[in-house]
C-alpha cells in the first residue's frame, strides 16, 4: 500500500511491469516423422522476453524445444506421438554397447566453440542432412540458413565439434546450457563413419559433461516411438518424458 506523507499526498511504490509472453499457433503442415498426419505447433518469440534466458529454461522444463530465437512445442490435434525427453545423468545406466561406443571413439578431441557458422561445420552439416534427410526441407539449407540455425540464439549456446587424432572434422552439436541440464539442439556427423555410432557417442559424451558440470539433465528433443528415426533416444535408460498431466516420470522400463 501507498503511504500518506506530511501534505496528505499518497506516495505510490514504483512498479516494474514483468513482460507479457504470447503464445501463437504455426498453420498445419505435414509431419515430417509420420506419413499422412498433420503437425502443429505452439510457439513464442524469446527475443521479445525480458529474459529470454530464464524463458527458455522454464519452457524447457514444460517441453519445449528451441529453434533460432522460437521455444515451440508440438500442439497436433488427436496425435500425442512426439514426447520431449531427458535423461537424468545421476541416475544414468551404461550399457556394454555404451561402452563399446565410447571407447571406439576415444580417440575423438571435443572442442566446445562459440556458435559460429564454419564453412567446415556446414560442408559436413550438408553431406549428414542430405544422406540421411534428404527428402526434408534441411537438405536444400544455404550456408545462410545454417549460420542463422547456428547463431541466431537469444540464449546461452555453444558449439561442440570432435575431431580425429589427425584433425579432421568427424561431428559437431550445437547445444543449449540450461540452468538445470544441456539439450541437444541439433546434431551431425560424418556419413562415412556411420558404422562409428557418433550420434550415440555425442550424447554419452553430453551426459559426461552434464555430469562434470553437475547438471542433473541432459535434454534430448522429442522421441517419436513409431518413427524409427528416433529409436536410438529409447536407448538411453533410464529415459525421463513429460506429459501436461504427469510432468517428468520415468519411461516404462526405464529403470
Amino acid at each position: 500500500m501507498g503511504s500518506s506523507n506530511k501534505h496528505g499526498a499518497t506516495a505510490v511504490k514504483a512498479f516494474n511491469p514483468i513482460p507479457l509472453t504470447y503464445f501463437y499457433l504455426s498453420r498445419p503442415a505435414p509431419c515430417p516423422y509420420l506419413p499422412g498426419r498433420t503437425e502443429q505447433m505452439v510457439f513464442t518469440d524469446l527475443s521479445s522476453a525480458g529474459d529470454p534466458a530464464a524463458l527458455h529454461d522454464q519452457l524447457s522444463r514444460a517441453g519445449f524445444r528451441r529453434s533460432q530465437g522460437i521455444a515451440y512445442k508440438p500442439n497436433c490435434r488427436d496425435c500425442h506421438a512426439c514426447v520431449p525427453v531427458r535423461v537424468p545423468v545421476d541416475r544414468f545406466v551404461w550399457s556394454r554397447s555404451m561402452r563399446r561406443v565410447w571407447q571406439r571413439n576415444s580417440g575423438l578431441k571435443a572442442r566446445i566453440l562459440p556458435p559460429g557458422a564454419d564453412p567446415e561445420h556446414y560442408e559436413l552439416f550438408r553431406r549428414y542432412v542430405r544422406s540421411r534427410h534428404g527428402d526434408g526441407g534441411m537438405a536444400a539449407m544455404t550456408f545462410d540458413d545454417y549460420a542463422a540455425m547456428v547463431q541466431d540464439s537469444p540464449v546461452p549456446s555453444r558449439m561442440i565439434e570432435f575431431r580425429s587424432p589427425d584433425g579432421a572434422l568427424a561431428a559437431a552439436c550445437l547445444m543449449d546450457v540450461l540452468d538445470d541440464g544441456l539439450s541437444l539442439v541439433y546434431a551431425f556427423f560424418d556419413p562415412e563413419l556411420a558404422g562409428d555410432s557418433l550420434g550415440i557417442y555425442m550424447i554419452l559424451w553430453h551426459i559426461d559433461d552434464a555430469a562434470n558440470r553437475k547438471l542433473p539433465f541432459v535434454y534430448l528433443g522429442y522421441w517419436i516411438e513409431e518413427s524409427p528415426k528416433m529409436a536410438y533416444k529409447a536407448r538411453f535408460r533410464p529415459l525421463q518424458a513429460y506429459s501436461g498431466e504427469h510432468g517428468w516420470h520415468d519411461l516404462a522400463g526405464g529403470g
